[in-house]
């Protein structure tokens, strides 16, 4: 079954029903999420040898430009997942990697300490202390996505034993000392909130213990990844969104998925194809 059909049917049978109590009751769409992992959509990304659709930024911005015409915060979602799934897939475990693609794993960013600009995912004020085989990171992440909901977040910090650069972490969101305060019902600025019902909020490391082997690329490349990977993808999947959002709100007579699916079909993770 080819990514577009089960994103078709995912839309029409899940997004599009929920969408509107997602936006108005500020409600994280985990029932979308549930839908697109079990349908392949959260591992369209990562290597048909895990299990995901092997497929690339293109059709990562083609999923969240269709969903977001459909539900603003659900796409939100997607992007900070496809974002930190192309830091993941080259630097990962297998594992992380296997439960993605068998969509039992949403993943975020975790790289904004201070400000709203995309500049300040390059320099992280995170403290990283090394005590034998744990790390341990102490900081305030700002403008989470999918904060409390997500499984994991890529998370940034000063390096460890390098004076320049930045290092990446697999941080399991489940760790202790990890919090994430109460968030409002419906933000009152998107642009720093992100869509209400998206769970765009403050996540707090007091600090949190992880594995040194949780470290994403070398001590101190993440400067290069961030300004090579996750750059790149946000600002293609952010165009997406924003294309497909604004033509939302200019063309409300339009059936939001209509015809785009056949119904009756069910799809399943790892059967998506290309086309």
């Amino acid at each position: 079954m080819s990514y577009r059909t089960a994103l078709a049917e995912v839309l029409t049978r899940v997004v599009a029903p929920r969408a509107e109590l997602t936006g108005a009751e500020g409600r994280f769409p985990r029932g979308a999420v549930t839908a697109l992992g079990a349908s392949g959509l959260l591992g369209l990304t990562v290597s048909a040898e895990f299990g995901g659709a092997g497929l690339g930024l293109p059709e990562a911005a083609e999923v969240v430009a269709r969903t977001a015409r459909v539900c603003p915060a659900t796409a939100a979602v997607l992007q900070a997942h496809y974002a930190a799934v192309a830091v993941i897939e080259p630097y990962g475990s297998s594992w992380v990697r296997g439960e993605i693609a068998a969509g039992r794993h949403l993943s975020s960013l975790a790289l904004v300490e201070d400000g709203t600009g995309d500049q300040e995912l390059l320099a992280p004020s995170c403290a990283a202390v090394r005590s034998g085989g744990v790390v341990a990171l102490r900081a305030r992440k700002r403008r989470v996505v999918a904060a409390g909901e997500a499984d994991s977040y890529v998370w940034s910090s000063r390096p460890l034993g390098v004076p320049d650069g930045l290092s990446l972490w697999m941080v399991p969101a489940h760790a202790p000392d990890l919090f994430v305060p109460a968030r409002p019902d419906v933000p009152a600025r998107p642009d720093v909130s992100g869509p209400s019902g998206s769970a765009t909020s403050t996540v707090l490391a007091d600090p949190v213990l992880v594995p040194a082997d949780a470290m994403l690329g070398a001590d101190g490349d993440g400067y290069d990844i961030v300004r090579r990977t996750v750059l790149p993808w946000l600002c293609e999947l952010r165009a997406a969104a924003g294309a497909e959002g604004f033509r939302r709100t200019t063309d409300t007579a339009r059936s939001p998925v209509g015809s785009l699916t056949p119904e009756g079909v069910r799809p399943t993770a790892g059967s998506l194809t290309p086309s």
